[in-house]
């Protein structure tokens, strides 16, 4: 979770490397005229976090108030329903289209997510999905419940999770998700580490 500028700073960098966006001179010139509408969102979800979780002034929150309207344009826009303090650094949506997430859940560093994916709460429940760190989110991925997922995990396109994986650099597929087979996350998110 974002607690200092320090870490704002560094979310955005990670984030920016984990879509491989390269930085330079013709960066600005490029958004203007094919703007990287995925970028966009997740600049202003780090900045939401950063407002929201760092300045507590008079003018921190009113500017918070501000962003929370700009960002609920674009995550319509998008089709994203996405809350602030879920994922960690390093958060590459792939594509716009259907992402829910519930408020609730929790993504470590390195998340790849995919169009038409859902974690939520399950069974009247608030408490929603603990997923670690170096996870690639499948296409129509649906992991829900009270559940926890370990690190280094893939989730095959159009999986349903309902239980707890503690098992790290597996596979996930199949609905009910079981494991498929061991991998090297490396393969499939090559700035994990």
């Amino acid at each position: 979770m974002i607690q200092s500028k320090k870490d704002y700073l560094n979310y955005l960098r990670l984030d920016q490397e984990a879509l491989d966006i390269k930085a330079n001179w013709k960066t600005p010139l490029k958004e203007f005229i094919a703007p990287h509408y995925v970028w966009q969102f997740q600049k202003k979800l780090r900045k939401l976090e950063y407002y929201k979780n760092c300045r507590k002034d008079i003018l921190g929150k009113l500017y918070y108030q501000y962003l929370r309207l700009r960002f609920k344009k674009i995550s319509v826009k998008l089709g994203f329903s996405i809350a602030p303090n879920v994922f960690g650094p390093g958060l590459a949506i792939l594509h716009y289209g259907t992402i829910v997430v519930h408020n609730a859940a929790k993504v470590g560093r390195n998340c790849r997510i995919q169009a038409c994916t859902n974690i939520g709460a399950s069974g009247g429940t608030s408490k929603a999905p603990q997923i670690g760190d170096n996870v690639y989110i499948g296409p129509g991925a649906k992991i829900y419940g009270h559940i926890v997922l370990g690190n280094n995990i893939a989730i095959a396109a159009n999986s349903s999770v309902s239980k707890t994986f503690l098992e790290n650099n597996v596979l996930l597929g199949g609905s009910p998700a079981k494991i498929i087979k061991e991998i090297d996350i490396k393969k499939i998110i090559p700035y994990a580490d």
